[in-house]
C-alpha cells in the first residue's frame, strides 16, 4: 500500500515503519487505543490559518491541545485559527483524520511541538485513515525543515 506521504518517505530515504489499524473514528485517541500506542506518542497533524493570510500544518501529541495563542505567538502573528476541514483538504490533498504532514498537495510550513522531540518514536498518519507511520520525531523534523516550539497544553 502507498500513499503520497509513503511516496515522499520513500523518495527521500527516510526511515519509517507502516502501522495499520481498522479504522472506525477519527482522531488520535482511536488511533492509540487501536494500535495499543501511547496517546502521548501518537502525533495529531493539525491544519491551521494564520494572519496575516498564510496556511501551515502543526503538528502535537496526541494527549495535548494546540494553544493557538502559543503559535501565534511563536510565529509573529496577529493570530491563529483551525482551518475548516474543506480548506484543510484541498491544501494537503487528504481527508481529515487521514492528514499526513508528508507529501502534501501545496507546500506549507510545519511547526512541530517541542514535546515530541521527548520521544524516541512516534507514530504520525501516512495519509489515510488506518495507517499511521512509526518514526522517529528527529526524522520527521529534519525531513520537514520543521520548526519547534511550545505551541501545546
Amino acid at each position: 500500500m502507498s500513499t503520497p506521504a509513503i511516496q515522499f518517505l520513500k523518495q527521500r530515504r527516510l526511515p519509517f515503519e507502516v502501522v495499520s489499524y481498522e479504522h472506525q473514528e477519527k482522531g488520535a485517541e482511536f488511533a492509540a487505543k487501536a494500535t495499543g500506542f501511547p496517546l502521548a506518542r501518537t502525533v495529531k497533524t493539525l491544519v491551521v490559518a494564520v494572519v496575516p493570510k498564510r496556511n501551515l500544518l502543526v503538528l502535537v501529541p496526541g494527549d495535548r491541545q494546540l494553544d493557538l495563542k502559543r503559535l501565534a505567538r511563536a510565529l509573529d502573528a496577529k493570530k491563529a485559527g483551525m482551518a475548516d476541514p474543506i480548506t484543510a483538504e484541498r491544501l494537503t490533498g487528504y481527508h481529515v483524520g487521514g492528514i499526513s504532514p508528508f507529501g502534501v498537495r501545496q507546500a506549507l510550513a510545519v511547526v512541530m511541538d517541542r514535546t515530541i522531540l521527548e520521544s524516541e518514536e512516534v507514530l504520525i498518519n501516512a495519509g489515510r485513515r488506518g495507517v499511521m507511520l512509526k518514526m522517529s520525531p528527529s526524522v520527521i523534523r529534519a525531513g520537514l525543515n520543521c520548526m519547534v516550539a511550545a505551541v501545546s497544553d
